[in-house]
């Protein structure tokens, strides 16, 4: 009996550790590794809290979002190195090296997670990131030059998988993506878009692309005037929704998306110290 007992003790001990509050979500992306075990965080007064299973989306500028989690994971995509007044150390930072605009080639070394969107010239990079209640992985894809020459995957793709959601960011896409591209992004819940018309792509095709992915949510980014902006709202206005909000923050869970497909226009703010 009493080895008996000992074995059970030992059989228990070996068993993984309950799931936490911390873990995340199983999303409908793609079949992914499973989550880990979460990490806890300092969270600055001045950032919101996040309820359960819903993440904070906050347009800081140009394309630049910061994606918060429950469990107090800061990410922010395309940083350039500032992201306005309240300190605040990010936990993932995402770039792209398209432009000066995505990237900052001097990310602060207390950044624990900096994600490049380029490898060596060509190559690309992959990235698979799992902190437990959010997994960030990427698709790359090609970029052109200012004299029109082409870098095979200098850019990427990159996709958060969070509260069962999957959130896209584009970045400075300049191509439709390939079928393998597009079977790599799987199902995108919530998408940021750069609908500028040309510096990124020609806004028939970026519609095309927007139209292919089906995503519940579309927020567009990029955009250098009203003018641009207002000709991708009414391109796509016969299909989706528009919503046009009056703040730079916007709260998303799976069981609120909507029934037909919306484009929420958020106004970009810098995240700065309140007075």
């Amino acid at each position: 009996m009493l080895l008996r007992c000992l074995t059970l003790i030992l059989v228990a001990l070996a068993l993984p550790a309950a799931v936490t509050a911390q873990d995340r979500t199983p999303s409908h992306c793609i079949a992914l590794a499973d989550a880990t075990p979460g990490i806890a965080h300092v969270i600055p007064a001045s950032l919101p809290d996040v309820a359960p299973e819903t993440v904070h989306l906050h347009y800081i500028a140009h394309a630049s979002f910061l994606i918060r989690s429950h469990g107090g994971l800061n990410m922010v995509t395309d940083y350039t190195g500032f992201t306005g007044t309240l300190p605040m150390i990010p936990d993932v930072v995402t770039m792209n090296h398209a432009h000066d605009s995505h990237w900052t080639p001097f990310p602060d070394p207390a950044i624990p997670h900096a994600l490049p969107g380029w490898g060596a010239f060509g190559e690309g990079i992959d990235h698979e990131l799992d902190l437990g209640e959010v997994l960030i992985r990427n698709v790359s894809t090609d970029i052109r030059s200012q004299f029109s020459e082409v870098e095979p995957e200098g850019n990427s793709i990159f996709v958060f998988e969070m509260a069962g959601l999957c959130i896209g960011h584009l970045g400075h896409l300049h191509h439709e993506p390939t079928e393998a591209q597009y079977a790599a992004l799987g199902r995108i819940d919530v998408l940021m878009a750069p609908v500028d018309g040309g510096y990124t792509l020609p806004l028939p095709v970026m519609m095309q692309v927007i139209r292919r992915l089906k995503s519940s949510i579309v927020i567009p980014m990029h955009w250098f005037s009203g003018y641009a902006l207002d000709a991708f709202l009414l391109g796509m206005s016969d299909e989706f929704q528009v919503v046009e909000l009056e703040s730079a923050n916007l709260s998303v869970s799976i069981d609120r998306l909507p029934s037909r497909p919306t484009i929420m226009v958020l106004n970009p703010s810098y995240i700065n110290v309140a007075r």
